[in-house]
């Protein structure tokens, strides 16, 4: 199986690219080794906040009314790319 790139698109007029940084780097020190990378990139679209795995939405801001917890968005990545990878503290 090919390893998925995560995407990240954030709006830029509400600046959220330091917090789209941060769960990037999250998910790298997370996912390194099962993941081929993530993109974050600007959305056009005012106040969006997406998160991808391959093509498939995983997180919207708008639908799921707010931001991802980090412990959650892991969850919910190991279950898709690595469903036998243990999260340590985060599965308890």
């Amino acid at each position: 199986m090919e390893k998925p790139i995560i995407e990240i698109e954030y709006c830029t007029k509400c600046h959220w690219l330091p917090r789209s940084a941060w769960i990037a780097q999250e998910l790298l020190s997370t996912f390194n080794d099962d993941i081929k990378g993530i993109t974050l990139f600007p959305g056009e679209t005012a106040g969006i906040f997406e998160i991808r795995c391959g093509n498939e939405a995983i997180w919207s801001r708008e639908e799921m009314k707010g931001f991802p917890e980090i412990k959650k968005l892991k969850q919910i990545i190991r279950d898709r790319v690595v469903p036998e990878k243990e999260l340590g503290h985060i599965d308890k």
